[in-house]
């Protein structure tokens, strides 16, 4: 009896490739996903940080991915197998020494808040004109009126 070895497909997204993708936390990935809007879908990116990388090559297995997009932190979970997902792109690579990087959000914020108290600084400093010179402009004023 000769049997024939077929290979099931069960899912559209290739899972070996998608399995054997070598990027982990503190790399810089983008990820390409399909997004469909009434009758239309589009591509569309997302470029960020993979603060973490969950269930390992499981079906279940997820990315976090953290970009800052005009001053806000903004954090998606991919599941890693989706088929809304067309491509992951690495962009770089970088070492880091943990496996989880949840406190780059604490790091971020503590910048901002840096940097909003040197606004608040400047603004307290800054004046619009002396009052000296708005005085001599008023009697300028008059001796052109005479």
């Amino acid at each position: 009896m000769i049997v024939l070895a077929q290979k099931m497909k069960f899912s559209p997204v290739d899972i070996e490739a998608r399995a054997k993708m070598d990027f982990g936390s503190g790399d810089t990935i983008r990820v390409w996903q399909r997004v469909k809007e009434g009758d239309k879908s589009r591509l569309q990116a997302f470029e960020g940080l993979v603060i973490a990388r969950k269930h390992g090559r499981e079906s279940g297995a997820t990315i976090t991915v953290r970009k800052v997009s005009s001053g806000v932190g903004v954090e998606r979970i991919f599941p890693l197998y989706s088929p809304t997902i067309e491509k992951i792109e690495i962009v770089s690579h970088s070492k880091v020494r943990r496996a989880k990087l949840y406190y780059v959000r604490d790091k971020a914020a503590r910048e901002m808040r840096k940097k909003m108290k040197q606004l608040t600084r400047v603004e307290k400093v800054v004046m619009e004109k002396p009052p000296e010179k708005q005085e001599n402009k008023e009697e300028e004023k008059e001796t052109d009126k005479k």
